[in-house]
């Protein structure tokens, strides 16, 4: 009886295991991609000289991105979060001249204004 039964219990965790193969299908939404592409590009900004023009809430972020909006509007403007606060940061630029003509001009409006170097890379 005894050797019937762990027969029985042997053969019987065998099926469970082989029942327990089969096929996922994961179904990803396509905005993640899109926020992947988002985040791919928002990163790619750390080869470029970039002026910080101020910082705070988000409300005071938002404030800060319209007044520099109608104020440089040739500047592309981006609220960043930087923990704890958000930056307001504007301008895209490769090298460090052109960065400093901008940035004294900007800073004639917002002397708090900062230039900021681009990140070394570690690759």
């Amino acid at each position: 009886m005894k050797t019937t039964f762990i027969s029985f219990l042997t053969i019987f965790s065998v099926a469970i295991g082989y029942s327990q193969q089969g096929n996922i299908s994961i179904a990803q939404d396509e905005k993640i991609t899109e926020l992947l592409d988002i985040y791919k590009t928002s990163n790619e900004s750390t080869d470029y000289y970039r002026i910080q023009v101020g910082f705070g809430s988000y409300a005071k972020a938002q404030d800060i991105q319209t007044k520099v909006d109608e104020d440089f509007p040739d500047l592309a403007s981006k609220i960043e979060f930087d923990s704890p606060t958000y930056r307001v940061r504007i301008g895209r630029f490769k090298d460090k001249l052109t960065a400093e003509r901008k940035f004294a001009e900007v800073r004639q409006k917002y002397p708090d204004a900062m230039l900021l170097q681009p990140k070394k890379s570690t690759r």
